[in-house]
């Protein structure tokens, strides 16, 4: 089994089980204690989606903790969804995104539905001068993702478009800022 998915689900069948979380199992590849990136885990169900939650910049010291941590957070704290329960364990199914570092898109060219997923963010303004406040990534209030290679989406409109309702960012009256990311894509 994928290393990646068998952290995910060895985390996810633990949590559910024993409501803890259990060391790193041996013999994971080395990177997973050496490399920092943000990561996604999406928890699927007879085809349908169960529970996603990640983050587009690492949050944790290497990725096997950005993976427990949304491991958990995707099977339990996922507001669209009921915690996962014990007899639907062997019914699951998961995918491990590992997020490189966005870069801010100058261009719509630039992206592809397939190959990138968005951060869409709304710019802050201030009041009194209506300068750009804080176009940085980080500081923006508003914003919404979506991953990339998602069956349902297959034109940057939509893209966008889903990725500002996510966000609750009305493009018409607000600006945004948008920015793009590759996946290593894990199933």
């Amino acid at each position: 089994m994928n290393p990646y998915i068998f952290l995910a689900k060895q985390t996810v069948e633990n949590y559910t089980k024993e409501k803890k979380i259990n060391p790193l199992p041996d013999g994971l590849p080395e990177e997973f204690s050496s490399r920092k990136a943000g990561a996604f885990v999406t928890i699927m169900k007879d085809n349908e989606l169960r529970g996603c939650i990640g983050t587009y910049l690492p949050t944790k010291k290497n990725i096997a903790e950005e993976i427990i941590q949304n491991a958990v957070a995707a099977a339990a704290e996922d507001y669209r969804f009921e915690p996962i329960f014990e007899e639907e364990l062997l019914q699951l199914s998961y995918v491990v995104y590992i997020l490189n570092e966005p870069e801010l898109v100058s261009d719509l060219r630039e992206l592809d539905p397939k190959k990138y997923g968005i951060i869409v963010k709304a710019q802050s303004f201030s009041p009194a001068s209506d300068a750009i406040f804080s176009p940085s990534p980080e500081l923006s209030q508003k914003s919404g993702l979506l991953l990339p290679d998602l069956e349902e989406v297959d034109t940057v409109e939509k893209q966008i478009s889903i990725a500002c309702q996510k966000g609750g960012i009305n493009p018409a009256q607000e600006q945004i800022l948008i920015y793009k990311f590759s996946v290593e894509k894990h199933q």
